[in-house]
């Protein structure tokens, strides 16, 4: 299964804040926010959506294609996800931008405020996807992952007009897209991905009820954080699918990408929604254990043993023959 995944490629700046941010909001005076926040540190690592997404589904043993835009100081990263087994032909490099930057504080409570750059991003909108395609023998899926909002709608449209399956991931554009905007990205999605607050937001901001966003995409996928995942099919039951259980806690940033790694992993597999899931879930929990969403290893033997006892045998060896980790 060919799958390509569009989104931000970024260099994070990750800060911790010693306190909550709750703590420090005035709730009578919530329309004047001014606060400043020293934190402890500062770590600068790969990141950004479409990259971590492909990271991770490279290092479940497959061979994604990453499309995005970045500056001319990409040539490091392009290294690091090429020798991860990440497809880079396919990336867009600006002549005049630098690569995007995301700044992000996490509280204590794993709470984060960010603010994300565009940069050399802004070029995403003049990639085509048929080329792609062509490069690559076709395409089976593509992931419109957060990124540039004219370049999501771009490849959203060029997908309903070649007939190439999408899956819909708006997450950190939610709050900068028009209304109408993110109806047109939800629309005819094979697969929607968010959290459980966006998908509030996507419903209060599409004016569709949890019913009618059901009726136009064929699976909404929604992370619970510690609660694991839900499922959601029109006229099937919810399926919940449990967490897989960590050993400890580092830093939130990237989990929800390496999730959406797991699942399409599955996907690509022909697995069920279940056992993508239970493959996402692990996959999150391994980055959750590390500061940064490209600073883990996924190692074989010890993957499938906590699948196993995250999820029993029986399903352990369902995805037994098909997970391939790899690190270099």
């Amino acid at each position: 299964m060919r799958i390509a995944v569009t989104g931000s490629i970024a260099t994070d700046h990750l800060m911790n804040f010693p306190g909550s941010f709750g703590d420090q909001l005035i709730a009578e005076q919530l329309d004047r926010v001014s606060l400043s926040f020293l934190v402890d540190d500062l770590q600068i690592r790969r990141g950004g959506c479409a990259a971590n997404i492909a990271f991770g589904m490279a290092c479940l043993g497959l061979r994604p294609i990453l499309v995005g835009a970045v500056g001319n100081d990409f040539a490091d990263y392009r290294s690091w996800l090429e020798r991860h087994g990440v497809d880079c032909d396919s990336v867009h490099v600006s002549e005049t931008q630098h690569t995007a930057r995301f700044l992000c504080t996490t509280d204590e409570n794993h709470n984060q405020i960010a603010s994300f750059y565009t940069g050399a991003m802004a070029e995403a909108r003049l990639i085509e996807l048929q080329p792609v395609a062509d490069r690559v023998g076709g395409l089976d899926l593509v992931l419109v992952g957060p990124n540039d909002p004219d370049g999501m709608l771009r490849h959203t449209d060029e997908c309903r007009h070649r007939g190439i399956p999408f899956a819909a991931d708006i997450s950190q554009q939610l709050a900068r897209m028009a209304d109408e905007q993110i109806r047109q990205l939800v629309d005819g999605a094979a697969y929607l991905f968010s959290n459980d607050y966006e998908k509030g937001l996507i419903e209060q901001k599409t004016g569709w009820s949890d019913a009618e966003v059901l009726s136009r995409v064929g699976v909404r996928v929604t992370t619970l954080g510690p609660k694991g995942a839900v499922i959601d099919r029109e006229g099937e039951p919810s399926l919940h699918v449990g967490p897989a259980p960590e050993r400890g806690k580092a830093d939130p940033t990237g989990v929800g990408d390496a999730f959406r790694a797991g699942f399409l992993a599955g996907l690509s597999w022909g697995m069920s929604l279940e056992r993508c899931a239970q493959i996402g879930n692990l996959t999150a929990t391994h980055v959750l254990e590390r500061v940064g969403g490209q600073e883990y290893e996924l190692r074989q033997q010890e993957f499938m043993e906590r699948f196993t006892e995250a999820y029993g045998a029986d399903a352990a060896a369902e995805i037994a023959p098909h997970i391939r980790c790899y690190h270099p």
